[in-house]
């Protein structure tokens, strides 16, 4: 049994009444680790802690060639450490081991990426047209920001909200998921022996409706940075704006991956394939609208069902398991419900369908890929954010019938185009209502390229030079070099 401690002020610590949740491996469904629960009270020293080193502790005064530097050491310590936080983190969520080691090749890049522009921030001089007045702008912290990061993939969401942060001069208080948070703990140590000042990042574990809603309401919480469900986050977002705090929020998605008959359909169908069972389905950027061009439809199809009849469920820690465990067991009841709606709208299930169960197959969490046909896009398992393994196939005939079938939901995430034509993946990029466009691709990460949403799929940018951005005010300067006094004073000059 691992009994974890907070990171509050440099320091691991109890929560402050001492007591505990429970975090359950969701492939044995055995306790296998115990984190504090924070209550207002450890919130509120946390958010003092980065106040504190936001105006006064040496954060405040160092360059940012020096925070630079503590990125970029913090990043040699997460390579350091890759199998061991990887195996952390797929014990947490189920995440495959060969994924979460793949990912935390992308969080260390990450860390050093945003150390690199940490001494890149830079304000303009505005010409003015007034021979006596010089005009420049600056760019300082925005504050003490919190991170409230999701359970599927604890340190990416970590990383693609702290290094930027930190990389504009503001400290962050981290709460990770209630049902993922020991990889962010670890985390935390590596933070200590990079030797970043005391107080500038802090993490505090718990359930949402006690951490979470505390740091949300904090009168010190300058900016919210929010991933997790469009439901949850539009909660956020009214809380946040009665004290005029800043917001980004990641949320969900119902993305669609859009195969033209003129595209190569072997890679169409492996693009499919892994854009919505990758990860059991548990990703915002899930295609699980697959629109397929009715001329290739029944061809398609039977690509589609042979790969997907190959998947391996398993151990996440196996090197041979394609699929693993749904995280959590509300998850799981979520999914297994939404099987349930889908075949009472009229889907017709051609693959999967059930829960998964084999000997090999422990902690009951397991879902069987799935595949469903005869879906209409009014349809509740083509409109509503699933976060499981369930693929839905929808028709259509003509490019502009792609198009508003595509567009024709509430969420504007990612969108996935395969077709052997340029000419018209250029028109579906600028056609398609979302924040992302993949070409021929499907789940293609960078920590160097802007990542957000439109619609119900959120609010600012993650990733890229945008990121810095979202953490930064602009404040103008207007300096008078006049030596005389004017002649009227009621006449600006």
């Amino acid at each position: 049994m691992q009994n974890y401690q907070m990171f509050i002020g440099g320091v691991f610590a109890d929560a402050s009444d001492g007591e505990t949740l429970e975090t359950v491996d969701p492939f044995r469904g055995d306790v296998w680790a115990r984190i504090p629960r924070a209550r207002s009270k450890d919130v509120d020293d946390a958010v003092r802690a980065a106040r504190e080193a936001l105006e006064t502790g040496p954060w405040a005064t160092i360059t940012g060639t020096e925070r630079g530097k503590y990125l970029s050491a913090l990043a040699d310590l997460i390579e350091r450490n890759r199998d061991r936080l990887a195996e952390i983190e797929t014990r947490d969520n189920g995440k495959l081991l060969r994924e979460t080691r793949g990912q935390l090749g992308g969080v260390a890049e990450c860390w050093r990426y945003y150390g690199g522009l940490a001494d890149k921030i830079e304000g303009r001089s505005i010409p003015l047209g007034k021979a006596d007045t010089i005009s420049f702008t600056t760019r300082e912290p925005i504050g003490v920001v919190a991170a409230l990061t999701a359970w599927n993939s604890p340190l990416w969401f970590t990383a693609v909200k702290c290094a930027p942060a930190l990389a504009a001069g503001c400290t962050v208080v981290v709460k990770p998921s209630e049902f993922a948070s020991a990889s962010t703990l670890e985390f935390a140590e590596l933070v200590r022996q990079a030797g970043l000042p005391d107080g500038v990042f802090n993490v505090v574990t718990g359930l949402g409706q006690e951490a979470g809603a505390a740091l949300v309401e904090h009168p010190d919480v300058a900016k919210i940075t929010f991933t997790g469900s469009d439901s949850t986050g539009a909660r956020v977002y009214e809380t946040a704006a009665r004290s005029m705090k800043r917001v980004s929020l990641e949320l969900g998605g119902k993305s669609p991956n859009i195969v033209f008959a003129d595209a190569d359909l072997d890679l169409a169908a492996a693009g499919a394939v892994s854009g919505i069972f990758g990860a059991s389905g548990q990703m915002c950027t899930a295609g699980s609208r697959l629109l397929v061009q009715r001329s290739v439809m029944e061809e398609f199809s039977g690509r589609l069902l042979e790969l997907a009849r190959r998947i391996r469920l398993g151990d996440p820690m196996d090197p041979e398991t394609d699929v693993g465990p749904i995280s959590t067991p509300p998850q799981f009841r979520k999914v297994m419900e939404y099987l349930a709606v889908a075949e009472a709208d009229g889907a017709r299930c051609i693959l999967g369908g059930r829960a998964a169960e084999a000997p090999n197959l422990t902690g009951g969490q397991f879902v069987e890929p799935t595949i469903l046909a005869d879906v209409s896009n009014s349809m509740r398992i083509a409109q509503e954010e699933v976060f499981g393994p369930i693929l839905s196939i929808i028709g259509f005939d003509t490019e502009e019938e792609a198009i508003r079938i595509a567009n024709d939901t509430q969420y504007g995430l990612v969108a996935g185009v395969w077709t052997g034509n340029m000419a018209r993946a250029v028109r579906m990029s600028k056609a398609l209502h979302v924040g992302t466009v993949w070409i021929n691709t499907y789940r293609a990460y960078s920590y160097m390229v802007p990542f957000g949403g439109m619609k119900h799929s959120g609010l600012g940018r993650e990733g890229g030079i945008e990121a810095v951005d979202e953490f930064l005010e602009t404040k103008n300067v207007m300096i008078s070099t006049a030596e005389t006094a004017p002649s009227n004073p009621f006449v600006m000059r």
